[in-house]
């Protein structure tokens, strides 16, 4: 609760009339002083009481590529029997607020603004609390109070197409590895017949001997495996423009583009960051009132969007240790802006453990000299370019 400077000062003369007619026995000052210390004492029970409002959000979409539209509209209803008077609200969408006309909001009946989310900048843009202010009607006291909760929208990074994705890698019981455009496929395990199931897919031999179909199991053993390692350290990223590190907004791009690019393939990718991922501040606040779903990342595009510099300069040591004892893939691609050049040998030391490792690196003023640690490096200044190259890497 806030006394406003009316307020203040009405108080102010409160006490002194009530001490200048007590000690100088003016009744009419002390009546005075009394009507303004009630004034302010009616001001403060108005102020207090808590209006019945239920607010309720819709994004559309909540999650959008970066420049695409997307608006949030908010429905404020009066579930009160009471008229809304003297009632002030506005919504914060990220850094500005939104005026939400609510005077004399009539019980049961409810008031929609729509407005425009800024989607200029890849991010998780926090829409709400919806914030009342209730005054009193003489401007004395003014009471804030949040209702509904906060809903994000997820602004991803832009998406270039591919026109192409890594070549598998046929891996045989001898140990030889031959390039296959598409995978093979090898017998993997034999189960129940279930009706719809190819019937040159059934084991008749084993059916016979069991005394029910069986069918064969297979599984493409030979299907490429893409580790998309994002650089995110802020030693990796050292120039800002207007405060924002392009080189990590083009790597962004970059990865989202082959995420996409693979799963369009149905090649298993996975989407992994060299220093820990941090909690986003939807999640931190338990997502939408209308979606539990919209604060929490549902895919690596979320986590794009949710991605932020993070000031471990080691991280990446840690982060190529943890990929050589895992082994998570065959195609290994990393990406990383200029201040990341000088540790590409940690990551050169991979290609023991990752047939194909490739090496972006977004924003460098000079080209990255030829076989450094013997990495196949493609340099760009943004995301679309390195879509524009990735067609003549794509076969490592």
């Amino acid at each position: 609760m806030g006394i406003t400077a009316r307020g203040v000062g009405l108080l102010v003369a409160a006490v002194v009339l009530l001490g200048v007619g007590f000690r100088f026995a003016y009744p009419e000052l002390t009546l005075l002083g009394a009507a303004a210390g009630v004034a302010v004492g009616y001001a403060a029970l108005t102020a207090a009481w808590r209006p019945r409002l239920v607010v309720a959000r819709r994004a559309d979409p909540d999650r959008v590529a970066r420049g695409e539209p997307a608006s949030m509209t908010l429905t404020v209803r009066n579930a009160g029997r009471l008229r809304s008077a003297n009632l002030l609200a506005e919504d914060r969408c990220a850094d500005r607020t939104v005026p939400v006309p609510l005077l004399r909001l009539r019980p049961g009946r409810d008031t929609e603004v729509r407005y425009d989310v800024p989607t200029h900048r890849r991010g998780v843009v926090p829409v709400g609390p919806l914030r009342v202010t209730r005054r009193d009607p003489l401007g004395l006291v003014a009471l804030a109070r949040p209702y509904g909760a906060s809903t994000p929208v997820w602004v991803h990074p832009r998406v270039h197409p591919l026109t192409a994705v890594p070549t598998g890698a046929g891996r045989s019981l001898d140990g030889r590895v031959d390039g296959v455009p598409h995978g093979s496929i090898t017998f993997d395990s034999l189960r129940e017949y279930v009706v719809g199931d190819e019937l040159r897919r059934v084991h008749w031999r084993t059916s016979a001997r069991v005394g029910e179909l069986m069918v064969r199991e297979n599984v493409d053993t030979s299907l490429p495996r893409l580790v998309v390692l994002l650089d995110n350290r802020a030693a990796a990223h050292p120039e800002r423009v207007d405060g924002v590190a392009e080189s990590f907004e083009s790597g962004c791009e970059a990865a989202a583009s082959i995420v996409t690019a693979a799963h369009r393939a149905d090649l298993p990718v996975l989407l992994l960051l060299v220093a820990p991922e941090q909690a986003t501040s939807a999640e931190r606040a338990g997502g939408g009132d209308d979606n539990p779903t919209h604060g929490e990342p549902l895919g690596p595009l979320d986590r794009l969007a949710a991605a932020e510099l993070s000031g471990d300069g080691d991280a990446l040591r840690a982060a190529t240790t943890r990929l050589r004892q895992d082994r998570l893939g065959d195609t290994l691609i990393f990406l990383t802006g200029p201040g990341g050049r000088g540790e590409l040998g940690h990551v050169g030391a991979l290609r023991g453990a990752y047939p194909s490792v490739v090496v972006g690196v977004f924003g460098a003023a000079e080209p990255t000299p030829p076989g450094t640690a013997g990495l196949v490096v493609v340099d760009a200044a943004d995301g679309a370019q390195f879509a524009a190259e990735w067609d003549g890497v794509r076969r490592w």
